[in-house]
């Protein structure tokens, strides 16, 4: 067995009303895509999406602050589901390798599709890129208390803030690196092969900063997306 194919524990059942209220945050989120689809960046309100979902403005506000905020949980989303893959590998496993299997684990290319898309919908209008870099910064904290959480577990060892943050910090580097190369390479396609380089990339760049930043002889990404079609 390979070190990316760790046995996972069952994830305990969620109950009715979990699980009620995670369908109606993804209703929301799903409207709140579509009418980005649809109208633009700025050009639908709080009432659209609620009505798109099939809620109340109130209950809109139970989940999100703002259209924003019901974007960036795309993002969340995405991020989210790669923590959670994270917690999973085993504590005396390198942190940086963790980090890479977390992202193999996400093997269906269409894994990273929302927020692919919501990444090249969102480029032009600055508030929206914003709350997409917060998604990111959250992300950064949370990946500091799993580490913290799995240094715990470990006899003997101690918690070093700086390595931790600086780690953290370098780990989404790398994840916004390989959105902005993709994007770069690929623009607004989200084709199955385009998604394939863009999950490639984020592993790639994970693996770059596990080589210390080495420079390498031949990259896998070196080649723009266009020219290997």
């Amino acid at each position: 067995m390979s070190s990316d194919e760790v046995p996972q524990p069952a994830a305990p059942t969620p109950s009715r009303r979990e699980q009620n209220k995670a369908a109606t945050r993804q209703a929301i989120a799903d409207a709140a895509l579509n009418l980005l689809r649809g109208k633009g960046p700025g050009n639908f309100t709080v009432e659209d999406i609620a009505e798109a979902a099939g809620i109340s403005r109130r209950t809109f506000f139970n989940y999100f602050s703002s259209t924003e905020a019901a974007l960036a949980s795309v993002t969340n989303g995405f991020l989210d589901h790669a923590l959670r893959q994270f917690r999973l590998r085993p504590a005396e496993e390198p942190i940086l390798e963790s980090a890479r299997a977390a992202l193999m684990q996400l093997a269906d290319p269409m894994t990273v599709a929302p927020m692919a898309e919501l990444f090249t919908l969102t480029q032009q209008n600055s508030s929206l890129v914003r709350s997409e870099l917060e998604a990111w910064d959250h992300c950064t904290e949370q990946i500091i208390i799993a580490a913290k959480e799995r240094v715990a577990k470990t006899p003997g060892a101690a918690i070093d803030e700086l390595y931790l943050r600086a780690l953290a910090g370098s780990v989404i580097s790398c994840g916004k690196a390989a959105m902005d190369v993709w994007f770069a390479q690929c623009g607004a396609d989200l084709s199955p092969a385009s998604l394939s380089v863009l999950r490639q990339l984020l592993i790639d760049a994970i693996g770059h900063l596990g080589a210390g930043f080495a420079s390498p002889a031949h990259s896998s990404t070196a080649t723009p997306f266009k020219d290997r079609l």
